[in-house]
């Protein structure tokens, strides 16, 4: 059905209530709806196709859903549609916000003799400790064969899934003896933590404990040692978050009465300024958990005295401008309509420096990883270049990124001109912007596209603005353990 297999889990024999060790990363383009589909099969190995095991159930999301709800616990449904019984999946997910990954070498010497015929199969499984005190399955090595002095294959993981990019956290290692039926026997475990294997620049070795054989005999050392011979902790990834809609009501837009005016909601309920707010939006929404976006006009004169405001709640809410979801903004941009007088200037720089604000604050309170998005959508002259200019080149030393959407036929070169490209953005003063914070894109040039590629490129450039602010400002990983 034109979904492409991301992977597979390994099987899990014999079990009703499987714990599944595989992981899967997913690349996440937030600029895309990416649809997931989790299917569960019961394995018959005379199969050589996907189809021909039994299928069990299924379960169909989106990765922005999986990203905001961090852990889903959803019920099996078949393919008619009905719910396949008892059966249920828990997916849970991480962010990879923590840029640290790790890579580590084990072996073992001396393990116990667990098979009648042979040796042992052995393989190892780690877990970490969660905020509750529980221990959750990390990573599971690959099985060696008949051996009693395992190597096992260098392995990588993501620091965060590991520790919690806690170096202290502790971490749980179990040995175990591979059997075909599913009932894995016990080798021995030892505690640990990403601190202690990486003193391993000439190998870190443990005892595999086998608590019960300690109880039973009295001189019982070990059932085998475990060798870290080598914990490397290095760099990848980042993340972010979106942070409101600034909406252009100056009277160059024309009165929101007559058909000619960008404002104008046609008979079909929509107009540029709601199609550019839906195609984007639609995207950005999966990935905040509370879905609520402050929503802001400009360029207008408001109730009860008619005062113009560059910075106003369009729910008419200046205590609480949040509107829940797309749709909400949608629907207090159409009800706020009739209750104001478009005017002017259009003027930029309030509303960048409002989300400034935000951004500056969330530094200060040293939240590293949150980075703000504002999406402005405008016809596009704008009054106070000036100060714009003078905003932006502020701003580019914050977490934060502007898209600006262009509606209507007007002459954008301004907004091009914002849009650092080309070249360095610089403020009147000629002070020179540190990245390029923002992207520009003509709403024209997306009027028969699928939605979807009108959010593809508006949203493009984002994740390298990201990556750019925090290798500049040289922030997370903090206290990066050594090479």
């Amino acid at each position: 059905n034109g979904m492409q297999c991301l992977g597979r889990t390994e099987t899990a024999v014999n079990n009703l209530n499987p714990v599944f060790g595989v992981k899967f990363q997913v690349d996440y383009h937030f600029e895309e709806i990416q649809k997931l589909r989790f299917a569960m099969f019961d394995e018959d190995k005379c199969a050589t196709q996907l189809y021909e095991h039994d299928f069990l159930g299924e379960f169909i999301c989106t990765l922005g859903v999986i990203v905001s709800n961090k852990k889903l616990h959803r019920p099996l449904i078949l393919a008619n549609g009905k719910p396949a019984g008892k059966g249920s999946i828990t997916i849970t997910a991480q962010e990879l916000s923590d840029n640290r990954i790790i890579t580590l070498t084990l072996s073992g010497r001396k393990l116990d003799k667990k098979d009648f015929f042979g040796k042992s199969d052995p393989y190892l499984e780690f877990h970490k400790q969660g905020e509750d005190g529980k221990w959750m399955l990390v990573h599971r090595t690959e099985v060696i064969k008949n051996t009693l002095d395992p190597a096992w294959k260098p392995f990588t993981v993501p620091l965060i899934s590991l520790c919690n990019g806690d170096v202290d956290r502790n971490i749980k290692v179990l040995c175990y003896d591979y059997d075909n039926d599913g009932g894995h026997d016990f080798i021995g475990e030892f505690q640990t933590t990403v601190a202690k294997m990486s003193e391993a620049q000439n190998s870190v070795e443990f005892d595999c404990i086998n608590p019960k054989k300690q109880k039973k005999k009295k001189n019982y050392k070990n059932s085998g040692i475990i060798i870290v011979k080598s914990c490397k902790v290095g760099m990848e990834f980042w993340f972010y978050h979106f942070s409101g809609v600034g909406i252009d009501f100056t009277a160059s837009n024309g009165n929101p009465r007559e058909p000619s005016s960008l404002h104008y909601i046609n008979p079909l309920g929509s107009n540029e300024y709601l199609a550019a707010i839906l195609a984007v939006g639609q995207i950005i929404q999966d990935y905040d958990t509370d879905k609520m976006f402050p929503a802001l006009g400009f360029g207008a004169q408001l109730p009860p005295d008619w005062k113009v405001s560059h910075e106003f709640a369009i729910n008419f809410n200046p205590t609480n401008p949040f509107c829940s979801g797309v749709e909400g903004i949608a629907q207090a941009y159409s009800a706020c309509l009739p209750h104001i007088r478009f005017y002017g200037p259009t003027n930029f720089a309030p509303i960048i420096n409002h989300v400034a604000r935000f951004a500056a604050q969330a530094l200060q309170q040293d939240k590293a990883a949150q980075y703000f998005t504002l999406l402005i959508i405008t016809d596009g002259v704008i009054s106070d270049m000036d100060e714009t200019r003078h905003a932006i080149v502020q701003a580019s030393k914050l977490p934060m990124s502007i898209i600006i959407i262009g509606v209507g036929n007007a002459d954008f070169a301004a907004m091009e001109f914002l849009d650092g490209d080309a070249s360095v953005l610089r403020s009147n003063t000629g002070e020179e912007a540190v990245r390029d914070i923002v992207q520009f894109v003509p709403f024209r040039d997306f009027r028969n596209a699928p939605k979807e590629t009108l959010a593809k490129s508006v949203l493009a450039e984002l994740p390298q603005q990201v990556t750019q602010y925090f290798k500049q400002r040289n922030l997370p990983p903090i206290n990066s353990a050594p090479e």
